[in-house]
């Protein structure tokens, strides 16, 4: 247990530990000063704790080892505690539009501006570094940290080749600082102007963002539910891998399937002619190793065929 705890997502225990204190801190002072964007913020904090909490169990389950029960391991687990995470965002979207409605129509004044603006600009620090860590992750993921280039360009450029929980952590902590930050402009500005509905604006405004993020992460995490080919560039480099080894001519089809963080490669090798059925063998199995010694790669299953003088490989035409 301990070795699949290890195992689990980093970025998303950070996170529900970091939002876990921030939820707390903001709770106990939107209930002392009684500013809506403070509780907007509090129940954003909330959201993420519980969310990154459940994708974090989820992660550690999608690491067990198949059983003759589940034969194909359990990576798709992490996408239904994605959809249950899902499910918690979008409630506390809607509970948090409701407050800000009643602020708007109501509005009334809130004390302790500086005691709501201080946690607030702790809120954005600590999100901020989860996001950075988050950014960070995504870069380990897709295997780029020697790459050059600014962290949040290759972070977004490579965000499909993240992991499900890698992703959300990823959106909601955009959304979270996004949002404190909104809040802080709220907490500020409200009282030196007058006008207090502001503080309904912003919690509208960040709960719109808590949908933005339940839309995105439910489409990604249906579609993994459902199994989608991996991207463009997994399969140009399962390809390299293939077509590396010396009796390997061409591939005859190639199927690449994205399960959680991991990779399931089916695939038909055709071999240079005139060798025995040995030989070939030989061939497959080195060919399942060198794919398997990939650590994206979950599992591997290779047929042989001889060269049939027809290039059948095609990257751009084998991706569409």
């Amino acid at each position: 247990m301990f070795e699949l705890l290890k195992r689990g997502n980093t970025s998303s225990l950070i996170a529900a530990t970091g939002n876990a204190v921030l939820a707390l801190i903001k709770g106990l002072a939107a209930a002392y000063s009684g500013s809506s964007a403070m509780y907007a913020s509090a129940m954003h904090s909330v959201a993420d704790a519980v969310n990154q909490g459940f994708v974090y169990g989820g992660s550690v389950l999608a690491e067990k080892k198949p059983t003759k029960r589940f034969p194909t391991g359990f990576g798709r687990v992490i996408n239904v505690f994605v959809m249950v995470a899902v499910i918690v965002v979008t409630i506390m979207a809607v509970e948090t539009i409701e407050k800000g409605w009643e602020i708007i129509h109501h509005p009334k004044v809130s004390g302790e501006i500086w005691l709501n603006a201080s946690l607030l600009v702790l809120s954005i620090l600590v999100d901020g570094f989860i996001l950075i860590k988050a950014m960070k992750e995504i870069v380990h993921e897709a295997r780029i940290e020697q790459e050059p280039g600014p962290l949040p360009v290759k972070a977004v450029k490579n965000l499909r080749l993240a992991s499900p929980p890698t992703r959300l952590v990823f959106y909601e902590d955009c959304v979270a600082t996004l949002g404190a930050f909104l809040a802080l402009v709220a907490v500020v500005l409200a009282p030196l102007t007058g006008f207090y509905a502001l503080e309904g604006y912003a919690a509208i405004a960040i709960a719109c963002l808590l949908l933005l993020v339940a839309f995105r992460v439910g489409y990604d995490n249906m579609v993994g539910l459902i199994g989608v080919a991996a991207p463009k560039v997994v399969e140009d480099k399962v390809a390299a891998i293939i077509l590396s080894d010396p009796d390997a001519v061409d591939i005859n089809k190639m199927r690449i399937l994205q399960e959680g963080r991991y990779y399931h490669v089916e695939a038909y090798v055709e071999l240079r002619k005139g060798m025995s059925l040995a030989d070939a063998d030989d061939v497959k199995l080195r060919i399942q190793y060198k794919l398997t010694a990939d650590p994206d790669i979950g599992d591997a299953t290779i047929g042989i065929l001889e060269d049939n003088d027809v290039l059948d490989w095609n990257p751009e035409e084998a991706h569409v």
